[in-house]
């Protein structure tokens, strides 16, 4: 069962009662996108890398879609960047209820709400234009059973915390998406644990402990 829980910087996630486990830090939902995900994953990227105008990104864990709708607003205006965007999930949310947490209302871009409902609303497992550059593939799989012939610049490693899904976060796990990844690529995650880092070293990537979000000192980023 879900329930509306509300986060430190007013922004909304949903709170997985039977895991005790929130979609998003609770010390802000928004805000822990913007930094992890959107900042330390794509627009560091795209500042290191300026001349790659077709990005591939990866997440493991479509949840809300908020990931996806605030790097869909990055590169709105950008009609230099196309991002293909492929996500995993294997329980989808109903778009009425990902509705009630507002993020619409909060993010004030009138812009976004056709291509939010898109998002949710469109078919699994079709590469699907959400606006001309901008190609989303929703896959209803798990990481463990997932397959691509794609190679990605950018993955979004947004799986629940270690204590809740340990096989999402286990060596075999990350060597998997290690395979997918492009050299250069950047992996980012909210997660600081030591084990990860020492996983990721061992599978060959560079890693970084970097600020975290608020509520949180350290995140991860590591690059292939």
């Amino acid at each position: 069962m879900l329930s509306i829980y509300e986060t430190k910087d007013g922004s909304k996630t949903l709170l997985n009662l039977e895991l005790n486990e929130t979609y998003h830090s609770r010390n802000g939902a928004i805000c822990e996108s913007l930094h992890v995900f959107v900042g330390a994953g794509l627009e560091d990227f795209i500042a290191k890398n300026h001349n790659l105008k077709n990005i591939a990104i990866l997440e493991i864990g479509f949840g809300t879609g908020l990931n996806a709708l605030l790097t869909l607003q990055k590169i709105l205006d950008k009609h230099e960047i196309a991002i293909y965007y492929e996500a995993l999930e294997t329980y989808p949310l109903p778009y009425a209820q990902v509705k009630e947490l507002e993020y619409l209302e909060q993010i004030a871009d009138k812009r976004l709400a056709p291509y939010f409902e898109k998002m949710h609303q469109c078919e699994w497992n079709e590469e699907i234009y959400i606006t001309t550059n901008f190609v989303l593939n929703k896959r209803r799989v798990s990481l463990l059973e997932f397959y691509t012939k794609s190679f990605f610049h950018i993955v979004y490693f947004d799986a629940f915390a270690p204590n809740v899904q340990p096989e999402m976060w286990h060596i075999s796990s990350l060597e998997k998406v290690k395979n997918v990844m492009q050299k250069g690529g950047f992996l980012v995650t909210y997660c600081a644990k030591g084990q990860l880092r020492r996983d990721l070293q061992t599978l060959g990537f560079l890693v970084e402990k970097l600020p975290g979000p608020p509520g949180k000192r350290e995140m991860t980023r590591a690059i292939l």
